[in-house]
């Protein structure tokens, strides 16, 4: 069993988007992402502060509105409008969950297609289905790609089995797997909740990605030996060891699964800093496109 680094893999990309970085703005302005959070949900300040923090080590300039709980819908997008139309501002992104009286879908399909560097937008999951590569990525699928890519994972003629169906990881993923290219060329099997016999599916899994939120669900049962395993879940579960009271795990019982896959991400250190480099990779890219515009 060999565990996927995915801390390491993201600071070589986070060292090679601030060399390029640096080159770009001799001339030019820095590159800027604009946040938008709502309320004070620890994790959501949590993502949000981390990720504020990667775009000023790798010289990307960083804005964040923060609003209340009951903000209205009409304020929230009017925000979003005044981001679309800025031409300083390269990337958005609005940070999940929002409360239940604003929708999340209405909400990415309000950011511009140009600056939507988290790609839920309706433009670039299209371009996603078409593939596209003007487009953006949803940054944790992205990740998961660019892991497999780093560990020189095949794809080819593998199967590929995603537990979970969520615009953010599941759909986008099974999307980018069935590509016709490298990673990609793979036969996918989405399951949701309403999948049958959960166990039959995993255990045909040559790479398993695991996206429920549901802490330490997949067992060694539900896998065979030699799979690889990309666990996306972050669960905080008690600890009455850890200061804090509680510590993280995944979806995939980790101690049980491990000695069975032939590569493992852990939680944390594995997908969730990927995501993080991801999108700043993505701001960088509408960086880009859009100087080739002025």
């Amino acid at each position: 069993m060999e565990r996927i680094n995915g801390e390491a893999l993201s600071k070589k990309i986070i060292a090679e988007l601030t060399t390029e970085v640096t080159h770009l703005k001799k001339d030019r302005r820095a590159p800027c992402v604009a946040f938008i959070r709502v309320g004070e949900d620890p994790a959501s300040v949590s993502y949000v502060n981390k990720k504020q923090n990667t775009a000023e080590v790798i010289g990307i300039k960083s804005r964040l509105k923060v609003f209340p709980k009951k903000v209205s819908r009409e304020t929230m997008f009017a925000q979003i409008d005044d981001y679309n139309n800025d031409d300083d501002i390269d990337g958005i992104l609005v940070q999940a969950p929002l409360p239940k009286h604003i929708s999340e879908i209405e909400t990415f399909n309000k950011v511009s297609p140009a600056k939507d560097v988290d790609g839920f937008g309706v433009v670039n999951l299209g371009k996603l289905c078409q593939e596209d590569e003007e487009g953006f990525t949803s940054c944790t699928p992205a990740g998961i790609i660019e892991m497999i890519k780093q560990e020189g994972i095949d794809t080819e003629w593998k199967h590929v089995v995603i537990v979970g169906r969520s615009l953010i990881v599941g759909k986008p993923s099974a999307l980018l797997f069935l590509q016709k290219k490298i990673p990609g060329n793979a036969t996918v099997t989405v399951c949701h909740s309403r999948t049958l016999d959960l166990p039959t599916h995993t255990k045909q899994a040559d790479i398993l990605i695991t996206a429920l939120g549901l802490p330490n669900t997949i067992t060694k049962e539900m896998v065979k030996p030699g799979v690889v395993v990309i666990d996306v879940g972050i669960n905080r579960i008690p600890d009455t060891s850890k200061k804090s009271g509680f510590r993280l795990v995944g979806d995939v019982h980790f101690e049980s699964v491990a000695p069975l896959a032939s590569k493992i991400t852990p939680v944390p250190g594995g997908v969730g800093p990927m995501t993080v480099s991801m999108l700043m990779k993505n701001t960088v890219k509408a960086y880009r496109a859009k100087m080739k515009t002025e």
